[in-house]
This record gives structure tokens, C-alpha cells and sequence, in this order.
């Protein structure tokens, strides 16, 4: 994997924690996603 790509999941990664980490918990609820998911999730949308 080059450097760029690195560096651009890393940003998406981290734009996704950030997100979702500002939602409520009932936001998240919605979702159907939990506050202790949250890092599961940003790493699988890296992984797309």
C-alpha cells in the first residue's frame, strides 16, 4: 500500500470516528450502531 492511500484511510478513519463520536446516543441508537462500536466501525469503512 503507497503512502497516499495510507494517509487517505487513515484521514477517512479518523473523519468517521469523529462523526460519528459527536452523534447522541440515540443518534447512534438509530444507526444501529453502539458508542462502543464506533471504532469497528470506521475501520470497516476504511476496508471498503
Amino acid at each position: 500500500m503507497n503512502v497516499a492511500r495510507s494517509f487517505n484511510n487513515w484521514r477517512k478513519y479518523r473523519q468517521t470516528i469523529t462523526e460519528l463520536g459527536r452523534m447522541t446516543n440515540r443518534e447512534l441508537n438509530d444507526l444501529g450502531i453502539n458508542r462502543a462500536d464506533i471504532d469497528s466501525v470506521a475501520r470497516a469503512s476504511v476496508a471498503r
